[in-house]
Order: structure tokens, then sequence, then C-alpha cells
């Protein structure tokens, strides 16, 4: 992709942390190795081995600033408009400089299951991680980048289940908050876009320890599902995703907006015939 500095964007990462946290953790480390300046956030703890994963990954990528990497905490279930705010502006200043973009890849899938037996809290839980508290954060950052002046790009992370070409069975709340993260997409585009700020969103497909393919048995998914993919394989969490994220944060995308790209491996073109498989 060329020279590292022409990438080397400073970037709030939002992630869901922990070892089992492949997509946001291969982001980052792709982020970092390309020169990007991190900013972790989400559960502190959790985010810890995340940090340090990237800065060990990343260390020899090249550049001065290709292994800085922060972490700032933020309750994404409990916090409210405020406690956001707080954090992007912890966030803004960890690099004494600002921030050029903000990328969201915290979600709750909840469990695979009828939607008549979600329950009221797992379904405000939902909602409230994945579209209010990155409402909250979008909110935050685009104030910040209208005073500046500075312009921004803001990426959200969907799946697959929240577009109408990609629906499977189980994820009633998931799937309502992802579609509705993508109309926030379109809307946030076409009225921040007279403050230079850029919003897109990049829809993955699924991966073999999402749930649902957890529930119908992992053999069975690799094996059957496998035949009707057009790539013949499932997404790769943590080396699939990073250039489509690298490349909606920086100027090269500089027209692109309110756009949802598609990293499925036309999983959800072929919906219909892995249902009949599974």
């Amino acid at each position: 992709m060329g020279d590292n500095a022409v990438y080397a964007k400073r970037v709030l990462l939002t992630c869901n942390g922990g070892g089992d946290d492949a997509i946001s953790r291969g982001i980052a480390t792709s982020l970092a190795r390309h020169g990007c300046r991190l900013v972790l956030v989400g559960d502190e703890g959790a985010l810890a081995s995340t940090a340090e994963h990237v800065r060990r990954c990343a260390g020899g990528g090249g550049g001065g600033g290709a292994a800085a990497v922060a972490v700032v905490g933020l309750d994404f279930e409990a916090c409210d408009e405020a406690a956001a705010g707080a954090a992007v502006e912890s966030a803004w200043h960890c690099f004494q400089d600002g921030l050029d973009a903000l990328v969201n890849c915290c979600s709750f899938e909840g469990e695979v299951q009828d939607c008549l037996d979600i329950t009221e809290d797992e379904y405000k839980k939902t909602m409230k991680v994945n579209v209010i508290t990155p409402w909250f954060l979008i909110k935050a950052i685009s104030k910040r980048f209208r005073d500046a002046r500075s312009g921004g790009s803001i990426v959200c992370l969907t799946q697959i289940i929240g577009a109408e070409r990609g629906l499977y069975p189980g994820a009633a709340a998931y799937g309502t908050s992802l579609g509705a993260v993508h109309q926030l997409v379109r809307l946030s585009a076409m009225e921040l876009g007279k403050h230079k700020i850029r919003v897109n969103a990049v829809c993955r497909g699924l991966h073999l320890h999402d749930k649902f393919p957890v529930s119908v048995g992992e053999g069975k998914a690799e094996n059957e599902t496998g035949e009707v993919m057009p790539l013949r394989r499932w997404l790769d969490p943590e080396k699939d995703l990073a250039s489509t994220v690298l490349y909606l944060i920086n100027d090269d995308s500089r027209f692109m907006t309110g756009t949802t790209i598609y990293v499925d491996g036309a999983q959800s073109i072929v919906r219909p015939r892995m249902r009949s498989f599974m």
C-alpha cells in the first residue's frame, strides 16, 4: 500500500477485547503495522491484552508510531452520553493532536434463539451496545471534527444479518440492531458531509466461530456450507477486513460516504443455498 506515512492516521477503535475478539484485533494490528496510532476503547481490563498483542505484532512494522497504542475504558452497556463523550475526549488527547477516524468494531451478538424467546433485557442490551452507544461516540467525535475543522472518517463494522440479503434464523435482536446501523450510516453521512466528515460501513461475512455456525455445528458448517460458498471458505477474521477499513479511513476514499462495502465472500448472495445445506 505504499509509504506507511500516507496511512498514519490517528484512530479511535472500539472493540470487545479479550482473546476471542479476532476481528478487532486483526484490524487493529493491521492499522498499527501501517503506522496508525490507535486508541482502543472498551473494557479496559480486557483490552490490555489486545493492546499488548498489537504492540508486539506491529512493533517491527516500521515508523516511530507503528506500535503507538493507548487504551480508554468505556462500558458500552452501562454508559450514558456523557460517559461516551468523556471517552472520546480522553482519546482525543492521547496523542496530543486529535484524531482522524473512528472505527466501531464493538458489538453484542447474543444467543442464537427463536425470536419469541428473546428477553426484554437481552433486546435492550443488544440495541444499547450495537446502536445507542455507537451513536453517542459518533456524535461526540463528529463535534470534535466539526470544531477542529479537520473533517474525519467514521467506519462502522456490521455483519450480513443486518442486511436484507444476508438473513439467517435465530438473530432477530442482533439483525435488527445492525440494520439500524446501516441506516444510521446513510443518514449520518447525509448530514455530516458539510463538516467534511465521511461515514461508511463494512458489512462482514461469517467466520466459523460466529454464533450461527457454532449453533449448527462447526463440522457441518465447514464441510457442507463450504461447498456452496463462491470462495469456498469462511471469513478469516484477522486478515480479510483490515485492508477495507484502512482504505475507508484514508484519503484514497475521500469521495466515499454513506456506503456499505460487503466483505463477505458473497455469503449474503448465496444465503438461500446456504440455508438449504444448514
